[in-house]
């Protein structure tokens, strides 16, 4: 029977970090994963070049029913502390933009780096290893696993949640907590592009799929970003949506300002006395691609010669450009989310350990957890932080 001092199911970014983090205290570590590669997640994020983490990073870019669960292990292991690491093996990057920090040349190298750490250090990696059952013992927990029975004195939970099954997402972190005890606040997916169904918006969107505008102000129940959106052929994506998402609920109105660094009014008025002449869909093409200003003259005004336009007309043009009012008829869901949002309560795990308050030696890391970061690489920084805090106390 394998006994190693702490098992660690699941590994992706959380579950790396935790088990490099453990080992380099001494502990002997079995990481555990059922895909047949280890962090499929980190290669293909960031368009493969893996924003690994954010400049910017605080507890105020996170969602969670318990909004100061994240603050300790976030304090205790920065962006500073995984930029040092990525340093120490000499990986390129750069700064895209908002402190989003990319590789500069494929998510691989990180990937690479937690295992070459994890490599040196003795953890001991198995992948394409099922665990059928998991059962509290004298000394820990007990495993039973494709390997055979495992026996630990720690166990941690690194399986992450339900979104991009295609990468080998499931439920058995949740199936897990539930198991010992543990209470699940509603899932559903985040960062994730909306559908649209109305027929003339739909319609917009097919037309215009492919098309990017850049900093547009996108807006839902309280909260705004600033970032670009795509529009799609089943309706928007592109980071200010991926955002906002986050914060929408089915029948909610997201409010898109496509111009926000523009005054319009005085922009359209400036125009109407300097060009009388021209269309307003030709001006329009001259902040937008000529496609997008020719289809949003077809569908939302009359266009025609700006000296034509009256006062009350402008006014409408502007409103409509700086509110655009949609109401999504929902989202592309798990299948192409980059998270999950909800999952097991933090109110029943230790925000200093990570350690379950219902069954001790039982920790939750990660994905897993009600905590979900804003795009741009808070949710790797959460991995990295959450696993490095458990990894502590393991």
């Amino acid at each position: 029977m394998l006994s190693p001092q702490v098992v660690i199911i699941g590994a992706g970014a959380a579950g790396l970090m935790c088990a490099m983090s453990a080992a380099a205290r001494g502990r002997s570590v079995l990481l555990l994963d059922h895909a047949n590669k280890a962090g499929k997640k980190i290669l293909m994020s960031g368009g493969g070049r893996c924003n690994f983490t954010n400049l910017y990073c605080e507890p105020g870019n996170f969602l969670s029913n318990n909004l100061h669960f994240c603050k300790s292990a976030l304090a205790r292991f920065t962006q500073w502390d995984f930029i040092a690491l990525v340093a120490k093996h000499g990986v390129p990057y750069h700064e895209k933009k908002l402190g989003q920090l990319f590789c500069d040349h494929k998510s691989s190298d990180i990937l690479g780096l937690l295992l070459d750490e994890c490599e040196q250090i003795g953890v001991d990696l198995r992948l394409d290893t099922s665990v059928n059952t998991i059962e509290r013992s004298e000394k820990g927990y007990r495993l039973n696993t494709s390997l055979g029975p495992v026996s630990c004195e720690s166990l941690v939970i690194a399986t992450g949640g339900l979104s991009i099954p295609t990468l080998g997402a499931t439920g058995f972190g949740y199936q897990i907590a539930r198991q010992f005890g543990h209470t699940l606040l509603p899932t559903r997916a985040g960062l994730v592009p909306f559908t649209l169904t109305d027929p003339q918006l739909k319609t917009l969107c097919t037309e215009l799929s492919g098309t990017s505008v850049e900093d547009c102000r996108v807006s839902c129940n309280g909260q705004s970003f600033v970032e670009n959106i795509l529009f799609t052929h089943r309706g928007l994506s592109g980071p200010a949506i991926l955002q906002i998402s986050s914060y929408w609920q089915p029948g909610d109105t997201v409010s898109i300002d496509l111009l926000p660094h523009i005054d319009l009014p005085e922009w359209l008025q400036e125009q109407q006395r300097e060009r009388p002449n021209s269309e307003l869909k030709t001006l329009l093409g001259e902040l937008f691609t000529k496609k997008m200003a020719g289809l949003l003259a077809e569908h939302w005004f009359a266009s025609k010669p700006m000296k034509q336009y009256t006062p009350a007309e402008l006014k409408a043009v502007a409103e409509r450009l700086a509110d655009w009012q949609l109401v999504p008829a929902g989202t592309e869901g798990y299948r192409t989310a980059e998270v999950t949002l909800g999952g097991i309560d933090t109110n029943e795990v230790s925000s200093k350990t990570m350690e379950s308050l219902k069954s001790p030696g039982l920790y939750f890391v990660g994905e897993v957890l009600d905590v979900t970061g804003h795009l741009g690489g808070f949710n790797f920084q959460w991995a990295w932080a959450s696993g490095y805090a458990a990894a502590q106390y393991v």
